[in-house]
């Protein structure tokens, strides 16, 4: 027998031996380990299923199995083992899929309550449970091969953004599947009356993508409850960021339905040439203390106050701390999760100026390695003061600083609506005065113009987009009053028809600005919330879309359907570049207040027209204004609309109605 030399065997015995990470104590959450796999949360075979949590801080983590999303008596119990860099871990043998599951972090001594998993890609009702799915199993026929919209450019977009719910409850929708995610699956629906609604509705409007309201598992409606009572709200208040919401499900407690009928959504609206855009709200979370965040990870993933409070630029009761590395990891992970899984085509960040501008770009970076048309753009504000300086943060006068993130442009918003916070405020289409520099900064997509006048401009002072792809040009959105309603806050004298112009000129500068046009759904139809100006939580008697009014305002649902092929039609409205929009777009001169006027050079821009001329009119009353040399057709006029001209050459001079706009081709 040949004998190993003693050093050889301890050598053997030490090799084996797989050294158990030590519990560590940490000063600061600088100090905590960074983990920078891609595997937290679960990772699902049939033979077993491996968890995986980061809790750097926590004396032991348990992991608890059920078999029902509620209620039920665990069938299993299991102590976690500490790997490295903070990652607890247990592999179960079997197939565990459609097993729900929760976390127990005990910290510092103090014994956990249990929480679901926030890497979870599925859960039961509420999100009380997280659940093990086979997440291939829920993929719809074709969903390998059918094909994501791929604009050239994100000016050539034109964004709808819509609530699920909002979108089919109407009892009147001719949608079956009303307030779900399967309501946008139905092809040909209509009202009694034949209007269309739903996916027909968005085919026959133009609309290039939807811009869908939060539609992760959120806190506020009660999926125990049955769907009529379980109340209403927008989704900003976030639970599991990478499940989807269970209220728009025919099954909220089975986390495989979810999983599946987004993705049967998403599949149907990319059938119809219409890409899907996410709201993401990482910026804050629903709950703080009690959120799965702090109950697994304490403190870390929120910024605070110097006297250790929580602090609250989100005005929500917390706000995420995005530079930490593993709350930007979560962030990184979650869109790249969305846009592969999902197959997503863009994602509006809530809030996005709480964000560091690091996480930022990372976030345009990686999911632009996914398919490089992914378009992100958010709200460049903030709701109150953070203690990350603002040097730092993705605010809208940082744009300059984001790769290609783009940002809502409120200047040309409250210029054409009226001041956000003054609910009676007149704007550029009601009458009011001193608002055409606010209105030619949308106009050029929020970019560097010699003929604008920067100190006139509402909110800025400066063109804070580099390029018109990173300027979300809009007039309203779920935020606040509907245009129709502050039309009737701020010119109550009006009549119903004198308002429905002030509403096609508003969408009009929309949709011949250049920058990222986006309409609030329902507005081509003048949307009401009948007076209520927050309607986050409000009834759906408030939210819901009245398809009935596509009929009754069918004059402007025409027109806005015009104007959305006008755009696709003539690329001098959606030019690709600041140094384009320079060189082709001139501002008229005018002395008369509440006139914008505009000639685009559309041989440059690459048009079928030669030149164009669009005006604005914001004054009550009509206005003649004088044409630039050449001989001019008509093509746009109040709400008429019609691209081979309406006959007749214009020369010397035109007149605009009030409250109205033309547009002008020659050549």
């Amino acid at each position: 027998m040949r004998l190993i030399p003693f050093f050889l065997f301890c050598l053997l015995i030490f090799s084996n031996c797989k050294e158990t990470p030590v519990q560590k104590t940490y000063n600061s959450y600088d100090e905590y380990p960074v983990y920078n796999g891609d595997d937290l949360g679960v990772t699902y075979t049939p033979e077993n299923t491996v968890f995986k949590l980061w809790s750097p801080a926590a004396d032991l983590v348990t992991l608890t199995l059920y078999n029902a999303d509620t209620e039920t008596a665990p069938t299993a119990v299991h102590e976690m083992t500490l790997d490295e860099d903070g990652v607890w871990s247990y592999t179960a043998q079997g197939d565990l899929s459609g097993t729900y599951y929760t976390y127990t972090a005990d910290v510092k001594g103090e014994k956990g309550v249990p929480a679901a998993d926030p890497y979870s890609v599925a859960c039961g009702r509420n999100g009380l449970r997280s659940q093990v799915i086979d997440l291939a199993a829920t993929d719809p026929q074709g969903w390998d091969s059918h094909k994501n919209p791929a604009p050239a450019s994100p000016v050539d977009m034109v964004i709808y953004e819509l609530h699920i719910r909002d979108m089919s409850i109407d009892p009147n929708s001719g949608i079956e599947n009303k307030g779900k995610f399967l309501g946008l699956t139905e092809q040909n629906t209509a009202t009694p009356q034949g209007v269309v609604t739903g996916i027909a509705h968005l085919k026959k409007m133009g609309i290039t993508h939807v811009h869908i309201l939060p539609s992760f598992d959120f806190f506020s409606v009660d999926e125990l409850k049955d769907d009529a009572a379980r109340g209403y709200n927008w989704g900003y208040d976030p639970h599991l960021y990478n499940v989807p919401e269970g209220s728009y499900a025919t099954d909220a407690a089975d986390g495989a339905t979810r999983v599946r009928e987004y993705k049967q959504m998403v599949k149907a609206l990319h059938d119809a040439g219409i890409g899907v855009i996410l709201d993401v709200v990482y910026n804050h979370t629903g709950r703080t203390e009690e959120s799965v965040f702090n109950r697994l990870v304490p403190e870390y993933y929120y910024r605070h106050n110097a006297d250790g409070s929580f602090s609250d630029a989100a005005s929500c009761g917390n706000e995420t701390a995005s530079e930490r590395p593993m709350v930007r990891n979560f962030i990184l992970n979650s869109v790249k999760y969305w846009a592969k899984e999902y197959r997503l085509d863009g994602f509006r960040f809530d809030l996005m100026g709480i964000h560091d501008i690091e996480t930022m770009n990372q976030v345009t970076a990686e999911l632009q390695k996914i398919r490089p048309e992914i378009f992100v753009y958010g709200e460049g504000w903030t709701a109150g003061s953070s203690p990350l300086p603002d040097s730092l943060r993705a605010l809208k006068a940082n744009v300059p600083q984001l790769n290609s993130t783009a940002a809502f442009s409120d200047e040309i918003r409250d210029a054409i609506k009226g001041h956000v916070f003054t609910h009676d405020a007149k704007a550029f289409i009601s009458g009011e005065a001193k608002l055409t520099e606010s209105i030619k900064f949308g106009v050029v997509g929020g970019t560097q113009h010699p003929q604008i006048d920067y100190k006139a401009v509402n909110y800025t002072d400066f063109p804070w987009a580099p390029q018109p792809t990173q300027c979300i040009v809009y007039a309203s959105c779920h935020d606040n009053h509907t245009i129709w309603d502050r039309l009737i806050n701020s010119v109550p004298d009006a009549s119903e028809t004198q308002r429905e112009k002030m509403q096609q000129l508003a969408l009009g500068i929309v949709l011949t600005a250049q920058g990222v046009p986006f309409l609030h759904a329902g507005s081509e139809f003048c949307r009401t919330k009948q007076g209520v100006e927050n309607s986050y939580k409000s009834p759906d008697s408030i939210n819901l879309m009245d398809w009935n009014r596509a009929a009754e305002f069918s004059e402007t649902v025409d027109f806005v359907q015009k104007m959305i092929k006008l755009r696709k039609d003539h690329p001098a409205f959606r030019m690709r570049t600041t140094e384009a929009i320079q060189k082709n777009l001139k501002f008229s001169d005018f002395d008369k207040d509440n006139l914008v006027a505009y000639t685009l050079d559309g041989a440059a821009a690459g048009d079928s027209w030669k030149n164009i001329y669009v005006v604005y009119n914001g004054n009550l009353q009509a206005e003649t204004v004088a044409l630039p040399k050449g001989n001019w057709q008509l093509v746009v006029k109040g709400n008429e609309t019609d691209e081979d001209g309406f006959g007749g050459m214009k020369r010397g001079k035109i007149t605009v109605p009030g409250s109205g706009m033309v547009v002008l081709k020659e050549g």
